[in-house]
C-alpha cells in the first residue's frame, strides 16, 4: 500500500532515471490533458511532499497521487509491459521509459504554483520540512478525536497511511479508537512515526518490527487471527470503517 516511504522512494528511482534529461515522449493518458507535450524539454527535477509526487518540467508540473493503487515503473524504452490500459503517462528519455500505472490522481500543473496543491498538508515526515513539535502540536488540536484517525489526517502530518497508523498504535500501547488525549507523550509517537518512514524509504518491502522478512516485518498489519508477536493473543481486526483496523486487546488498551 503507497505511503509516504513508497512515494519518496519512488521520486528517487524517477529521478534516477529523468532528471536531467530531455524528454523523447509525452504521452499523457487523461482526457483533460491528452493534448499536453512536453516532448524536448528537460525534466529538471522530481519531488515528493506526503504522498504526492512532482515532476517539473519546464514551466508545467506533473502532480500525481498514487491513492491505494497506483505506481511508477521505470524500465527499458520497448519493454513489454503488463499493465496495458492501467497506464496513465509514459515519459521517455532516451532508452528509458518511465509509467504511470493506476495513478488516483494525474494532472499538469502551472510549475509556479504546484505546491498550491500541497498547502495544506502537516510537516512532511520525510521532507525538508519536518517538525516534530509542529506535528505533535497539530495531533494534539483535537484530544477528543480517536487516535487512528488523527494519524491518518494528513494535515496533521504528511505520510503516514493505514499500515503506519496501525503500526504506531501498537507500539505505542493504544488502541486504533482511543482518544488523543490518551497518549502521554504524543512528541514521542510523531517521532517514531518519522523513524518508521525514514527507515524504510529506500526499500520496497515495509518492515516495522526490525525484520523485513516476508511474514516477520509487520507487528498487527494485515495479521487479524494470527498471535501477537508480543503476548500470543489473537490479533482483532474491524472493517466497518473506512480504513481496516488491526490490534491486540491485550498489548493495546
Amino acid at each position: 500500500m503507497p505511503e509516504g516511504d513508497t512515494v519518496w522512494h519512488t521520486a528517487t528511482v524517477l529521478r534516477d532515471a529523468l532528471a536531467g534529461k530531455t524528454l523523447t515522449r509525452c504521452d499523457i493518458r487523461v482526457p483533460k490533458y491528452a493534448t499536453v507535450d512536453l516532448t524536448g524539454q528537460v525534466v529538471d527535477e522530481v519531488i515528493s511532499r506526503g504522498k504526492h509526487l512532482f515532476i517539473r518540467i519546464g514551466s508545467a508540473s506533473i502532480h500525481s497521487h498514487l491513492k491505494m493503487e497506483g505506481s511508477w515503473k521505470v524500465s527499458p524504452v520497448g519493454k513489454p509491459s503488463r499493465a496495458g490500459h492501467r497506464i496513465r503517462i509514459i515519459l521517455e528519455a532516451g532508452d528509458i521509459q518511465a509509467a504511470g500505472i493506476d495513478l488516483g490522481v494525474l494532472e499538469v500543473l502551472e510549475r509556479e504554483h504546484d505546491v498550491e496543491t500541497v498547502a495544506h498538508l502537516g510537516p512532511d515526515l520525510l521532507g525538508d520540512d519536518w517538525d516534530p513539535h509542529v506535528a505533535a502540536a497539530n495531533l494534539t488540536s483535537d484530544p477528543d478525536r480517536p487516535l487512528a484517525q488523527a494519524l491518518l489526517d494528513q494535515r496533521v502530518m504528511a505520510g503516514v497511511g493505514n499500515v503506519y497508523c496501525n503500526e504506531l498504535c501498537f507500539v505505542t500501547g493504544h488502541l486504533p479508537t482511543a482518544p488523543v488525549k490518551d497518549v502521554k507523550d504524543t512528541l514521542r509517537m510523531v517521532q517514531r512515526a518519522r523513524d518508521m518512514l525514514w527507515l524504510n524509504r529506500s526499500r520496497w518491502n515495509r518492515a516495522t518490527t526490525g525484520d523485513p522478512r516476508p511474514g516477520r516485518d509487520l507487528w498487527v498489519y494485515g495479521r487479524a487471527g494470527k498471535p501477537c508477536r508480543r503476548c500470543g493473543t489473537q490479533i482483532q481486526s474491524d472493517s466497518s470503517g473506512d480504513r481496516v483496523a488491526y490490534w491486540c486487546p491485550i498489548c493495546q488498551t
